[in-house]
């Protein structure tokens, strides 16, 4: 008798937890008022009636809707995915973790063929002007907030993303650097489960957030007065001490009280210059001053940025993985933990930017054409055709028909081909892929933002080998025959191997450093204009 009572007991606790959660779920945030056009983070609004009918015409589950309705609510019904000059940061941070779960992942839910070809439609274009008019803009609007939610419920572990935190992930409106950290920074959670706790590289950013949080409320670092040229060993100056200070706050060096350019400055200069992208020599340049003398602040607001970043991007995968920072010029092979090697990579120049983007390299392509991009084609081949007449036979080019006005021109293979000897493919909207180059000597460069958008390689041997290094068929031997036969081939690799393309100017590595890189395209740029208060830093720097 005593185990059936105890059985009761139990069924009618576990009944009571499930009313609870059920009730907790109801729960909806209330409409924000104090968010208005002049503080909001992206700058158009809708009526919440059209959130009503749309529910109606789409029949929007109880339970989805009733999250929708409270994210509008949390944005005082601000689009969350647009903003008046296109797609939002978040919106393609978004749409690549959705392509990527129902392209790979076998999610079916999320499958909608018809908003595939409309966001496809509208990541291509170049600029997009949008207005709250718009009906089919606002219907995608509804339809990426149902998929967001959709996928939150399904794909993040369950209870480590609140409700209030998922309507978080998009920023709302203009706020204080210091109290948005220290918000991060403090906040507690009764089941003691956390963001963090289920995804590394925010958590390992965060922690940095702690200790530059810590740095600014001390009253941040001193600045560095003078030229590069001052700072040389061997010399004494009160500037020599402020610019040991500066580097005993961000943590390059130890303290250190004396005003000579010694040993342990030129250490402290090197583990700067590597933490930012240089070539550690312990001498410094002036534009090293530069990035010296921006504010502990704006480092905050760098960080945050990524931070919110990296909450876009796809859980990492357990085995075979290729992950190329843009703004850092590395590609960073791993398997599971291990890094397996780095290798320096040339991206996009600006107004050539490479995309961020998550996909598969399937396939390795040796000795290939060079299919040249119409818009290269027009702005570049064209005009030295009509300077030179034997241009396209001095380039091994050749003319394979026509689009429409302009001719279709291909590079053949060859020590002259643009992708050099041997191309990875990963399929993406983008036409970005990894291949060889002749052009060698931008590889010993610290900036190296100079292609067309696709991502070249310093050492596409040693990625071919790699990745092709489960198939008897080539070895070592076969792999350089193959890129130097001048005949193009294509081989399949057995498993696909993820490639994740990410923009993080801000980011902890595998020994606990903490980086920044150049914002080489403006995305930081564009973010901090709308995520924070204008006149924050401007008294601290």
């Amino acid at each position: 008798m005593s185990c059936n009572t105890n059985s009761d007991d139990s069924s009618s606790s576990r009944s009571e937890s499930k009313k609870e959660k059920a009730e907790k779920d109801k729960k909806i945030t209330q409409r924000d008022l104090s968010i208005t056009p002049a503080n909001s983070y992206n700058n158009l609004f809708f009526d919440s009636i059209s959130l009503v009918e749309y529910f109606a015409k789409n029949n929007v589950s109880e339970s989805v809707s009733r999250r929708m309705r409270s994210l509008y609510n949390a944005r005082n019904y601000q689009y969350a995915w647009f903003s008046s000059d296109g797609l939002t940061e978040q919106a393609r941070g978004f749409w690549n973790m959705h392509n990527y779960q129902t392209t790979y992942g076998n999610d079916t839910l999320l499958r909608d063929q018809a908003l595939q070809k409309y966001m496809d439609n509208l990541i291509a274009e170049e600029t997009l002007t949008v207005n709250n008019t718009n009906k089919n803009i606002l219907n995608t609007e509804f339809k990426l907030t149902e998929h967001f939610i959709l996928y939150s419920l399904n794909n993040i572990e369950d209870g480590y993303v609140k409700r209030k935190e998922v309507e978080r992930f998009i920023p709302r409106k203009k706020e204080d650097v210091l109290l948005l950290a220290d918000s991060l920074l403090t906040k507690k959670h009764k089941d003691n489960k956390y963001y963090e706790d289920v995804n590394k590289n925010y958590k390992l950013l965060k922690e940095k957030l702690g200790a530059y949080y810590a740095v600014s409320k001390a009253g941040g670092w001193p600045v560095i007065n003078g030229s590069a040229k001052q700072f040389k060993k061997g010399a004494t100056s009160p500037e020599i001490l402020a610019l040991k200070k500066r580097l005993q706050a961000s943590g390059d060096m130890a303290v250190d009280t004396l005003m000579a350019y010694d040993g342990a400055l030129a250490a402290g200069i090197s583990n700067f210059q590597v933490r930012h992208g240089y070539t550690p020599t312990g001498n410094l340049t002036d534009q090293q001053l530069k990035d010296l003398n921006v504010s502990v602040e704006k480092r905050i607001e760098q960080i945050l940025v990524n931070m919110g970043r990296m909450q876009w991007m796809i859980v990492e995968p357990k085995g075979k993985m290729i992950v190329v920072n843009i703004p850092e010029f590395i590609l960073h092979v791993k398997d599971g933990k291990q890094k397996i090697f780095d290798m320096n990579v040339v991206v996009g120049k600006e107004g050539h930017n490479t995309m961020m983007f998550t996909g598969n390299l399937n396939q390795v392509v040796f000795s290939p054409y060079w299919n040249i991009p119409q818009s290269i084609v027009e702005k570049e081949i064209l005009p030295s055709m009509n300077k030179n007449a034997s241009y396209l036979e001095s380039n091994n080019m050749e003319i394979v028909g026509n689009d429409g006005s302009l001719p279709v021109v291909r590079q053949l293979p060859g020590p002259k081909n643009s992708l050099g000897k041997v191309k990875f493919l990963f399929p993406n909207s983008f036409n970005i892929y990894f291949h060889d180059t002749p052009a060698k000597s931008l590889f010993d460069r610290d900036k190296r933002a100079y292609s067309h958008g696709c991502i070249r390689l310093s050492e596409p041997a040693k990625m071919a080998n790699y990745l092709l290094k489960d198939d008897s068929q080539w070895s070592p031997e076969a792999i350089d025959e193959a890129m130097n036969s001048g005949i193009e081939k294509y081989v399949k690799i057995k498993q696909a191997v993820p490639v994740l393309i990410t923009y993080y100017t801000s980011w902890v590595d595998d020994q606990g450093l903490l980086h920044f890189a150049d914002d080489i395209y403006g995305h930081d740029k564009k973010v901090i204009a709308k995520m924070f208060k204008s006149n924050l830093t401007s008294a601290k720097n």
